[in-house]
């Protein structure tokens, strides 16, 4: 049995029981009634991840996935490729975005290379990053597939693997994504997987112009010509215009989920992941908390096909995990609403009047 069959078999739905107890618990809150509103909507889904009315939640890890794409040579981002292993050195180093916030949160942030097009030997050797890699960059989806399904499927598994790896020593975990021009197979995914037109979807990425804007569109929706994934084959849809780090989040949501972990899922690649992952065991959007509406204007179709709604919406469009990182605040603010707030009988409060 493969690890991605073994995986999404082991994916089981939220503990029932203790999302009843944790209900009723919050039903009794010295307060109004459920006033608190959606952190308290969060505190019982915790519950019922977790199977626990004290969801363990202290131990915190991002996993920034790294990957090149082959799209980038058709001039859909302001930056050159060789920006994803610059700043998967900033990651390292501890400057970036994602280390800030990370740090603000107290959140460990792991760094994966599934397909940096760079030789980052001298960073695994050191220990700084997991070497992941399925190949140097996926090939330029708007000429052919972006990589073989046996790529595809490794990718995944190999997300998989990450989790696995970390899982002992994580409670919640993180995704995030680094990878010039991800945003283009990103766009493709959402268009395939629901069907909605790729012009109604597509975002600016790094911020380019209107001429770039609209080139963009025909690229994404030229690779969908070309390649023809098919919208019930999770695995076909990624192989042909996906990309590795996509498929690694997909992964590392996917083991999550197995080990019955919450999955705080960042911006529009993350997103793009976790409908990847949605698409192969569609019991995993039990464990997703969707931490942020991104700047891109497809994300809200995301979130809708995903049946999610973000906690935060600050206009960010970075990646990197920040707005999972962000998130993570409001994850510990509802587990400690349902375990530290004191209910009417504990605290010797008159409850209101029926």
């Amino acid at each position: 049995m493969s690890l991605l069959r073994e995986t999404t078999e082991k994916i089981r739905p939220q503990d029932a029981d203790a999302r009843a107890k944790a209900k009723a618990r919050l039903d009794q809150l010295i307060m109004p009634h459920w006033a608190l509103g959606r952190l308290m909507d969060l505190a019982m889904d915790l519950a019922g991840m977790t199977g626990s009315v004290k969801p363990p939640v202290a131990r915190k890890t991002i996993v920034t996935m790294a990957g090149d794409h082959g799209v980038a040579a058709e001039g859909v981002s302001k930056y050159p490729q060789e920006v994803t292993s610059q700043m998967v050195a900033g990651f390292v180093n501890g400057v970036a975005g994602i280390n800030v916030l990370g740090r603000l949160v107290a959140a460990k942030v792991v760094v994966a290379d599934l397909g940096v097009a760079a030789d980052l030997g001298e960073l695994t050797q050191a220990g700084k990053i997991i070497d992941k890699k399925v190949a140097r960059g996926t090939a330029n989806m708007a000429r052919g597939p972006a990589m073989t399904r046996q790529q595809a499927q490794r990718s995944v598994e190999a997300g998989i693997e990450v989790a696995n790896e970390l899982a002992g020593a994580t409670d919640v975990f993180g995704t995030g994504d680094m990878g010039i021009a991800n945003t283009t197979p990103s766009t493709a995914i959402l268009a395939v997987l629901t069907g909605t037109p790729v012009p109604d979807i597509t975002g600016r990425g790094t911020g380019v112009d209107d001429q770039t804007l609209n080139h963009k569109v025909a690229v994404v929706q030229q690779a969908i010509q070309v390649n023809q994934p098919e919208p019930t084959d999770p695995l076909d849809v990624l192989a042909k215009v996906g990309g590795f780090e996509i498929g690694g989040i997909a992964g590392l949501i996917l083991g999550a989920a197995a080990h019955r972990k919450p999955v705080v899922v960042d911006g529009f690649i993350s997103t793009a992941g976790a409908m990847i992952a949605h698409a192969l065991a569609p019991r995993v959007g039990d464990y997703l908390v969707a931490a942020h509406r991104s700047e891109e204007r497809g994300h809200r179709f995301m979130h809708h096909h995903l049946g999610k709604t973000p906690l935060l919406d600050l206009n960010m469009r970075l990646g990197e995990g920040t707005g999972a990182a962000l998130a993570m605040n409001l994850v510990e603010a509802a587990v400690r609403i349902l375990t530290e707030v004191a209910t009417f009988e504990e605290a010797a409060v008159s409850k209101a009047n029926p």
